[in-house]
C-alpha cells in the first residue's frame, strides 16, 4: 500500500524540528563514540605512566654468534613496540576525555532545548558564583570534616542543607543572606516567609541573631496558658497588620480574607473544636481515641494546626501533639508557643522532620485539600504513611474538593497509598450556595498492623 493509501497514518506523524534532529544525531554519534573508547580501553591497561623505554645494549663481540646478535634485534624492536602501545593508550584516554566533553555539552545544549537549566545552574558553593555574598557561600557550601569521620558520614565533606528551590532564587537568598554577623537579623519575616513558600524550605542557618520583644513577660504557667490568651509583649509584631491580639480576634468581625481569622479567640468557636462528633462531618477526638486501645494514641502530630487547638484538646489527654504552622497574617507560630505547646514553622511542601513508624496519630483540617497539585498531594500522603506506626490514625478533617474529585481523584488516590478506612464521612459545602457542586469529606483512616 502506497502512501497516497494510508491518510490516517500520515496524520500522526509530527517531522521533529531541524534542531532537535541535529541534537539527537549529535548524541547518537558522541554515544557511539564513547562507547568504543570504553571498549578498546578494556582492551588495555589503565592511564598510563610516563616513562622512557631505552634501548637494549649488550657488550657482545663482534665476533660474537649471529643468533646473538639477533636476539638483541629482536628485543629492541619488541621494547619499541611497547613504547607505541603506550603512547597509543595515552591518545585513547585523551579521545575519551574529549568525548565526555562533548557529550556533557550536548547533553546540556539538549536540555536546554526542552526548558531544562544546565547543571552548574543549580549549584552554590565557594567558587560557583561570584557576586554571591561570602556569608551564603560560608552558609552551603561544602566544609571538610575533621579527620576520622569521614567512614560515618560516607565523604569527607558535608553539604548543609537547603532547599533545592532556593537554588533558583539567588538574588532573593543573597538578599536574605545579607546581614552583620553577629549583628541583629533584619527585619524580614514576610521576605523569608514566601521565600519559603516558593519552595526554598529549608532556609539556610544565619549568624545573627532575630530581634526580641522590647518588654518579654513571663509566660502563663501550664495548664492555664492553654486557654489564656498570651500578653501582646510575647510577640515582635513589625511584619503583621495587626499590632495586637485584641485587633486579631476583633478582626472576624471584618470583612475580607484573613488566615484562620477565628482561630486566635480562645473563648470562642476554638473553646468547642472537636469536643462533640454529630455522626457526620464533625468528629470528637474522644470518639477517635476511643477507636484505639487506651493509652496507646501518645504522640502524633498537627499539620497546619492554625492556632494549635487541636493539640490543646490532646495534651488534655495527655497525647503530645507538634503543630505545624505559617506565619499568614498572624504570630501562629508565637501563639502556640505561649500556650505551651511545640509549634514548627514549616509548610505542606517539606518531607515530614519524624524517623518512621514512629507517630502514633496524624490530623490536618483544611491544609490538605485540593489546592495542593495531585502529584505534590500524592507525595504528602505517602510521607504520613511514612511517619505513622503501624495501626497508627491518620485523620484527615474537611478535605475540600470538587464534586466529581471525590470519587474519581482522592478516594483512589487514598486506596493507593494503602490506608485502611475506619471511618469515611462525606457532605456537600452549601455555604456558597447549592448550585456549586463542593463537597467536603472527613476520614480517620489507619496505616495496616501488616
Amino acid at each position: 500500500m502506497g502512501a497516497e493509501d494510508s491518510p490516517k497514518k500520515q496524520s500522526y506523524y509530527h517531522p521533529p524540528s531541524p534542531r532537535m534532529a541535529a541534537l539527537k544525531f549529535k548524541l547518537k554519534i558522541a554515544m557511539l563514540v564513547l562507547l568504543t573508547n570504553l571498549i578498546t580501553l578494556c582492551l588495555f591497561s589503565s592511564a598510563p605512566r610516563p616513562f622512557h623505554l631505552p634501548r637494549l645494549s649488550l657488550p657482545i663481540a663482534w665476533d660474537a654468534a649471529s643468533s646473538s646478535s639477533s636476539l638483541v634485534a629482536h628485543l629492541n624492536s619488541t621494547f619499541a613496540q611497547l613504547a607505541a602501545t603506550h603512547s597509543r593508550i595515552a591518545d585513547l584516554h585523551r579521545q575519551l576525555a574529549s568525548s565526555n566533553s562533548l557529550v556533557e555539552s550536548l547533553l546540556v545544549e539538549l536540555a536546554g532545548s526542552r526548558g531544562g537549566r544546565p547543571h552548574d545552574d543549580l549549584s552554590i558553593g565557594p567558587a560557583s558564583d561570584g557576586n554571591l555574598p561570602d556569608e551564603l557561600k560560608l552558609a552551603v557550601g561544602p566544609h571538610k570534616l575533621p579527620l576520622g569521620h569521614s567512614p560515618r558520614v560516607g565523604s569527607d565533606v558535608v553539604h548543609p542543607p537547603v532547599g533545592a528551590a532556593c537554588l533558583r532564587f539567588k538574588e532573593e537568598l543573597a538578599q536574605y543572606m545579607s546581614y552583620d554577623v553577629g549583628g541583629e537579623c533584619p527585619t524580614d519575616d514576610v521576605f523569608a516567609q514566601r521565600l519559603l513558600l516558593k519552595g526554598c524550605e529549608p532556609l539556610p542557618r544565619r549568624r545573627c541573631h532575630p530581634k526580641s520583644p522590647a518588654k518579654y513577660a513571663e509566660p502563663t504557667p501550664f495548664p492555664q496558658s492553654l486557654w489564656t490568651t498570651p500578653p501582646d509583649s510575647s510577640v515582635v509584631w513589625d511584619a503583621y497588620t495587626c499590632k495586637s491580639y485584641k485587633c486579631l480576634i476583633d478582626r472576624n468581625k471584618q470583612r475580607g480574607y484573613f488566615d484562620c481569622k477565628d482561630c486566635f479567640d480562645l473563648q470562642g468557636r476554638e473553646k468547642h473544636r472537636w469536643m462533640y462528633d454529630n455522626g457526620n462531618l464533625d468528629y470528637g477526638i474522644d470518639q477517635v481515641l476511643a477507636t484505639r486501645p487506651r493509652g496507646t494514641v501518645r504522640i502524633g502530630l498537627d499539620i497546619g494546626g492554625g492556632s494549635g487547638t487541636f493539640a490543646a484538646r490532646m495534651r488534655e489527654r495527655n497525647v503530645t501533639i507538634v503543630t505545624t504552622t505559617m506565619n499568614l497574617d498572624g504570630p501562629f507560630n508565637s501563639f502556640i508557643a505561649s500556650r505551651g505547646l511545640i509549634s514548627m514553622h514549616m509548610s505542606v511542601s517539606q518531607r515530614l522532620p519524624f524517623f518512621e513508624n514512629t507517630l502514633d496519630i496524624v490530623h490536618s483540617m483544611h491544609v490538605l485539600s485540593n489546592w495542593i497539585p495531585e502529584a505534590m498531594l500524592e507525595f504528602a500522603l505517602y510521607d504520613v504513611y511514612r511517619v505513622l506506626r503501624p495501626g497508627g490514625l491518620f485523620w484527615l478533617d474537611h478535605f475540600f474538593c470538587e464534586g466529581p474529585q471525590l470519587n474519581g481523584t482522592y478516594e483512589p488516590m487514598i486506596g493507593r497509598v494503602g490506608f485502611k478506612k475506619v471511618r469515611w464521612n462525606a457532605g456537600r459545602k452549601v455555604d456558597r450556595g447549592p448550585q456549586k457542586n463542593e463537597w467536603y469529606f472527613s476520614a480517620l483512616l489507619e496505616k495496616p498492623m501488616t
